[in-house]
């Protein structure tokens, strides 16, 4: 029995010595080897003609994986480096939500306090219904407002349902209320962005996320390319020319992912807010409809209900430009994924299952080998304590 106990012993300091540093750790703490991450990653691009990414990964609040890979310009051969910056497109719902808990915080906001009650909105007013939206509505996107009022066939913004009663992820709701918080601090784009930059980039660490660009992201901006891998003449593309130079809380937030982690660490540590405000900010509000899967939007936020997590996540998409970001602020565990490229969002998707547990399950089989080989050893000593029990009453 000694022997078997020290066969046992052994095999489970091994596996607990197995981690190379050359690793790091799934959501179920399980190892992901660098160089199959990097297999992956690079099957994956070839796989969807992604021409350029920027990762990074976070363990226990800090990044230990970053990497760069592709090209930001195809053109002119250019590599991605950490210095590259790429539009995040939706994941800029989380930030801005963030962003605004430092209003509500203030007294300056209240979350459900119609919005009209701080400024009318003319190009809303003929339907007296969106008199009934709040800040809580906008952010979980119960607005009733359609994503973008170009999605209409006159172009022209409306509501599609009695805001509060149902959800419709939808842009202009973010929208609405940016031109309230400008209005409320009697500024215009560039305050609102100044004002982001001293509450949040400043204290966060962050020096290169902005919602509106400065030289230094134009200068070190990846090209965006298609679902063809083709080049979009981004300068006379409509969105681009209807956001540039503006605050676009749904979709104009621009960053990279050593910078972007520092914003998803300032949550892992429930810093900037108080633990009244991030529980208020990251408490489901709304159903989700997915796939079957029990999804609900916070005030900025996807969350998985998923037994004994807490997983947050957003994904992104404009115009060659697509990203995604998962994390779990209890665990201290994420990661941050941007592509120029129109696949970015699927290949989140498929690096969020590949990271949640060991893709190789090469560990958990070990694990599951320890289990069964100790439990085939209890069952033997079992076996062999019964048949001399046995013996022995038949001697007697």
């Amino acid at each position: 029995m000694n022997r078997y106990v020290l066969y046992i012993i052994i095999a489970v300091v091994t596996l607990g010595c197995s981690k190379k540093d050359t690793s790091f750790n799934s959501y179920l703490g399980f190892d992901i080897p660098e160089e199959t991450f990097e297999t992956f990653l690079n099957s994956k691009m070839s796989e969807y003609d992604i021409p350029g990414l920027a990762i990074a990964v976070i363990n226990d609040g800090k990044v230990v994986y970053h990497q760069t890979k592709g090209l930001a310009n195809i053109e002119k051969q250019l590599p991605v480096t950490e210095h590259t910056i790429f539009e995040g497109a939706s994941i800029s719902k989380s930030v801005f939500g963030f962003f605004v808990m430092t209003f509500v915080e203030e007294g300056v906001l209240d979350l459900d306090k119609p919005l009209y009650q701080y400024m009318e909105y003319p190009d809303i007013a003929h339907d007296e219904r969106y008199k009934k939206i709040t800040a809580r509505m906008v952010l979980c996107h119960r607005s009733g407002f359609p994503n973008w009022r170009e999605d209409n066939d006159d172009k022209q913004l409306n509501i599609k349902f009695d805001p509060g009663t149902d959800y419709f992820y939808s842009g202009e709701g973010y929208q609405y209320l940016t031109k309230v918080l400008i209005h409320l601090l009697d500024t215009n784009d560039e305050g609102l962005e100044a004002e982001f930059q001293k509450r949040i980039a400043i204290p966060s660490g962050m020096e290169h996320t902005v919602f509106i660009q400065n030289k230094y992201t134009r200068y070190h901006k990846a090209e965006p390319y298609d679902k063809n891998g083709d080049w979009i003449d981004w300068r006379n593309d409509y969105w681009n020319i209807k956001e540039d130079g503006k605050f676009y809380a749904p979709s104009s937030i621009h960053s990279e992912p050593l910078d972007f982690s520092k914003w998803m660490i300032t949550m892992m540590n429930k810093e900037i807010l108080s633990s009244e405000s991030y529980k208020e900010l990251l408490q489901p509000q709304s159903p989700v409809p997915y796939d079957g899967i029990d999804v609900s939007y916070t005030l900025g936020f996807l969350t998985i209900h998923v037994p004994f997590t807490d997983l947050y996540l957003h994904s992104g998409n404009n115009e060659g430009f697509t990203s995604w970001y998962t994390m779990d602020v209890e665990k201290d565990w994420g990661f941050i994924l941007f592509t120029n490229s129109e696949y970015g969002e699927q290949l989140g998707q498929e690096l969020f299952f590949y990271m949640l547990a060991d893709p190789g399950r090469t560990k958990l089989y070990i694990i599951l080998g320890v289990i069964v080989v100790f439990s085939i050893l209890v069952i033997i000593v079992f076996l062999r304590f019964v048949i001399r029990k046995v013996k022995n009453i038949k001697k007697k």
